[in-house]
C-alpha cells in the first residue's frame, strides 16, 4: 500500500498488530473524524476571516507550529488523536487568514474555491466507491512521481526566491503556461484524494488500531488543503486576467 501523501505511506499500516470490534479503525470512524477536523478547521478559520490583521501577525509562529505538529504526527501516529485537532485549528487561522486577504482583492473568490475544492471531493468519492476509477500499482506509482516532481519544482522555486532568481518563471504566472501547470496539479492533488481513500479503507480492512482514524484523516486533511489552496491560487491567476 503506498500514498503520495506524506502522512500516509508505505510504512503506515506496518508493524501494527491486527485489531477488532472496537478497537479498529473503521470507514465510518475516519470519516467523522475528518468532519471534526473541518469543523474545528473552519470554527478558527472564520475568526482569522474576521480577524486578518491577527491572522497575518501570527502567520509565521502558525506556520512553524503547525509544521511540528505534522512531524509529531508523521512519526509519532499513537498522537494523532492529540495533535491532530491542534493542527487542524492551527491550519484555519492561516488558512482563514490567506482567504480573507485574497478575497479582499478578488470578492468572491474565496467561496468559489471552496465550493470547487469540496465539488471534487465528493466527485472523485462518488467515482471511487463506484469503482470506476482503479487504484493500480501503475496509478499510485505515476500520482507519487508527480507529486514528488511538483514539490521539488515548488522547493527549489521557493530557495532561489530567496536569492531573487525566478526559477520556471512562467509556471507561476497568469500566462497560458502557468495556468495549465495549475490545472496539473489540482489535477494530482486530486488523484491524491484518491489514494487517501483507497489507503484508508485497507486500512480499515486490514484492521488498524483505533487512533489511525485521526491518522487518515489528518491525510485527508493535508491533502484538502493542498487542493484548496491551488484552486485558490488557479481562480486568482485567472481573475489577474481581466
Amino acid at each position: 500500500m503506498r500514498s503520495a501523501n506524506p502522512a500516509l505511506n508505505n510504512n503506515t499500516f506496518r508493524n501494527t498488530r491486527r485489531f477488532s470490534g472496537t478497537e479498529a479503525m473503521t470507514i465510518d470512524g475516519t470519516v467523522n473524524k475528518t468532519a471534526l477536523g473541518l469543523l474545528l478547521l473552519m470554527t478558527t478559520a472564520i475568526y482569522s476571516w474576521n480577524n486578518p490583521a491577527t491572522a497575518l501577525m501570527l502567520f509565521w509562529p502558525i506556520t512553524i507550529f503547525t509544521f511540528i505538529l505534522l512531524m509529531i504526527t508523521i512519526f509519532n501516529k499513537k498522537a494523532a488523536p492529540y495533535t491532530v485537532p491542534l493542527y487542524c485549528l492551527a491550519e484555519g487561522v492561516v488558512l482563514g487568514g490567506i482567504s480573507a486577504m485574497v478575497d479582499a482583492m478578488y470578492p468572491g473568490i474565496a467561496n468559489q474555491a471552496i465550493f470547487l475544492t469540496f465539488g471534487i471531493l465528493t466527485a472523485l468519492l462518488l467515482l471511487y466507491k463506484s469503482r470506476l476509477i482503479a487504484v493500480t500499482d501503475n496509478f499510485r506509482l505515476g500520482v507519487f512521481s508527480a507529486t514528488f516532481g511538483i514539490l521539488i519544482v515548488y522547493v527549489l522555486n521557493m530557495i532561489l526566491s530567496f536569492f531573487g532568481i525566478s526559477f520556471m518563471g512562467s509556471l507561476f504566472g497568469n500566462g497560458t503556461t502557468g495556468i495549465l501547470f495549475s490545472l496539473f496539479v489540482i489535477g494530482i492533488a486530486s488523484m491524491n484524494l484518491v489514494l487517501d481513500f483507497d489507503f484508508i479503507e485497507q486500512g480499515a480492512e486490514n484492521g488498524a488500531p483505533k487512533y489511525m482514524e485521526w491518522y487518515g484523516a489528518f491525510g485527508l486533511m493535508i491533502t484538502l488543503i493542498w487542493l484548496y489552496i491551488e484552486i485558490l491560487n488557479l481562480l486568482m491567476k485567472l481573475r489577474s486576467r481581466r
